[in-house]
């Protein structure tokens, strides 16, 4: 006992009285944590959901800025995540702490230092900006694209001079996209403003550690005989000992019929899913699309006079998602049916049960939501997958298997994305003038581009001088000037104006704002396509509310509330993802090894007891793989056999073939292999 509380021992006296009196004794995590931080070595720290890791990142620079080791009246912490609505959960999550310690020091007598605390993302203020940047708080919390925008702006990126620390949270959920490289690329290029800094990275669920933490840490770049070499900064990889236990199960409604065809068997579960949420105080629904979240919400809400679950995605407006979540919180509401909106960190109170309709994108994200239940240390999260379809029974079983197993993805950045280093080279430039060898020298600093060849920096930078201007692709002309001579690139007046407007990784996807008639407030955003299809008088629900349409403009669709139920919920087109080979290649395995003892008892007890579906959903799947062999014949598709299905459809009075090849390679072979095939076809 006397070992664990040693590492208090860190802090200031009157925070181990504080944490002592709060927590209790430090976790796994913070107890492994805190001795490496507190020796100023950059981190990574692998935790289970509910380990405490933000405190433990964040709890030795409270201490650095209360005893005044890190003077205030500047930025001391950089804190960046990929959610918006966890930076506000993050906020509030200091400011308690803060409060609680400021009047534990005050009560003893002692001085406690004004520590701010301020958000920056896409949705604050230009005011609160403005105030900001005249007075930088000590503790700034922000995403990727707001801290590349800071470092894009002659006035702001100031404040950044004096950074100690920046803390990188959920690096898992950004990591293998070119989000990552965007966020780490600017991470390097606080270098330049601040000099080196600890570096702390957090994350539920990655593999594999070490190369995640060769991404956060980046190489320091040094000169010997005039050239440049690198080193990588070390990263210690903190990873908890603390286990987190799963309870997991697969199941079908118990009056679900073998014999419905696939579609009806809506009505049995949502009824399953009303009873659900009966019988707990708080219940959690993660689905994959939007749509689908508004459909179970509507149809969960319609049978009962009192609306019991409300949805949560990214396209309704930040004040309603917070409305619900506090809603939840505070009790006020039994259900939310989300999508990954909250599969992260953000505090939605506890809940009694996770639900899963249809089977996750990947492992890592089956294991975040679930992992929301039972989110405090030692807790068990509990879930249930309820696949709604044949093959979702086989995925089910196959993700069931894996979340207990913990066998996630492995991660990998992306290396050398050139739109980023164009927009990287216009943000850098456009801020000041830059040697070319010097922008392409501190470019191989960041792991992304730490391979970039001479040759791809010359022809990106030769696009941005304006090599092809002379096409028809308006895009391409002259953004920054080279001096040949001096060997200098400079932005173009007036380029960062790209950066502010279309900057960033996330992509475009032309949604329609929607907006309350009589105030303009905005509800949330409405894909195009369905915008399209729409006219000034139809209704439609959204966020457990109907909305009748009244006007439809270039870029907004004013609403009012519409009293009476409807049935049609938005789409949008955009939102539907791709699994990786790695979950693929489970399933091709699973195939391979019982495509010849489907009818064995052992496949039957295998699947209850390894695969943790219920006696209906066995009897589902083996009947979904019977039906797979009488219509291929003798084998199942698996990584050893490709099957090629041949169709044959009526279109328009016009006989049309269809091919369909099951390969079971993941969406990042199956594209571009799509695309190959349509080509030459």
């Amino acid at each position: 006992m006397q070992k664990k509380t040693r590492v208090l021992e860190l802090f200031h006296p009157l925070i181990q009285m504080w944490f002592s009196e709060k927590y209790g004794l430090p976790t796994d995590a913070q107890k492994k944590s805190w001795p490496v931080i507190a020796s100023g070595k950059n981190v990574l720290i692998t935790a289970p959901t509910g380990s405490g890791k933000t405190l433990a990142a964040f709890l030795w620079a409270l201490n650095r800025l209360i005893t005044g080791a890190w003077p205030a009246g500047a930025l001391r912490v950089l804190y960046v995540s990929p959610l918006k609505a966890l930076n506000s959960d993050v906020k509030q999550n200091l400011l308690i702490p803060l409060n609680e310690l400021k009047h534990t020091f005050f009560k003893e007598g002692s001085e406690f230092p004004d520590i701010n605390v301020v958000t920056r993302s896409g949705d604050t203020p230009g005011s609160e900006r403005q105030r900001m940047i005249r007075r930088p708080p000590e503790i700034l919390i922000t995403t990727p694209e707001s801290l590349n925008l800071l470092l894009s702006s002659r006035k702001a990126r100031h404040i950044l001079n004096g950074i100690c620390t920046v803390i990188l949270d959920e690096i898992h959920a950004v990591v293998s996209g070119k989000r990552g490289s965007h966020l780490i690329t600017a991470v390097d290029r606080l270098v330049l403003l601040a000099g080196d800094f600890q570096r702390v990275a957090l994350s539920a669920t990655i593999r594999p550690v070490e190369g995640i933490a060769e991404f956060v840490g980046g190489y320091r770049k040094r000169v010997r005989d005039g050239e440049y070499f690198y080193q990588k900064r070390d990263v210690s990889i903190i990873q908890s000992d603390d286990p987190k236990r799963f309870q997991v199960s697969v199941r079908l409604p118990d009056d679900a019929s073998e014999n419905v065809e696939e579609g009806s068997k809506w009505p049995l579960l949502v009824r399953e899913f009303r009873s659900i949420i009966m019988k707990n105080r708080s219940t959690l629904f993660f689905v994959n699309t939007r749509r689908l979240a508004e459909k179970i919400t509507r149809l969960i809400n319609e049978e009962g006079t009192k609306q019991l679950a409300y949805s949560h995605h990214g396209s309704l407006s930040k004040e309603i998602r917070a409305a619900v979540e506090r809603k939840l919180r505070e009790g006020m509401l039994a259900a939310i049916i989300a999508t990954s909106s909250l599969e992260l960190g953000i505090d939605i109170g506890a809940l009694d049960e996770v639900i899963l309709i249809q089977t996750p994108p990947s492992v890592s994200s089956g294991i975040q939501r679930i992992g929301r239940a039972g989110h405090a240390v030692g807790q068990t999260s509990r879930g249930i997958i309820y696949p709604t379809h044949g093959m979702d029974f086989l995925e089910a079983a196959v993700m069931a298997e894996s979340i207990m197993n913990g066998d996630i993805e492995n991660a990998k950045p992306v290396v050398c994305p050139l739109d980023v280093l164009a927009q990287v080279i216009i943000s850098m430039t456009g801020v000041m003038p830059r040697k070319t060898d010097e922008l392409y020298g501190f470019l191989k600093s960041s792991y992304p581009f730490h391979t970039l060849s001479r040759l791809q920096f010359d022809l990106v930078l030769q696009m941005l001088t304006g090599r092809y201007a002379d096409t028809r692709i308006r895009e391409l002309r002259p953004r920054v000037y080279l001096d040949r001579i001096d060997n200098t690139v400079q932005g173009k007046e007036g380029v960062l104006l790209l950066i502010y407007h279309s900057g960033g990784t996330i992509p475009d996807r032309g949604y329609f704002g929607m907006r309350l008639q009589n105030s303009k407030e905005k509800i949330g955003e409405l894909d195009e396509e369905f915008v399209w299809e729409r006219s000034v008088g139809d209704t439609f629900s959204l966020g457990a509310q109907s909305w009748k349409i009244t006007n439809i403009d270039y870029q907004n669709v004013e609403v009012i509330p519409w009293n009476d139920p409807v049935k049609l919920a938005p789409f949008w087109k955009a939102e539907k993802g791709r699994r990786d080979y790695h979950f693929f290649k489970k399933i091709g395995d699973f195939l391979e090894r019982w495509n010849d003892k489907l009818e064995s008892q052992e496949f039957n007890t295998e699947l209850q007891h390894r695969y943790y579906l219920d006696e209906r959903g066995v009897r589902e799947l083996v009947r979904f793989l019977y039906r797979q062999k009488e219509a291929t014949g003798v084998v199942l598709p698996h990584r050893h056999h490709v099957l090629v299905e041949h169709l044959s459809i009526t279109v328009s009075k016009a006989d049309t073939r269809q091919v369909i090849i099951h390969t079971l390679w993941g969406g990042r072979v199956n594209k571009p292999y799509a695309l190959a095939l349509s080509a030459a076809w």
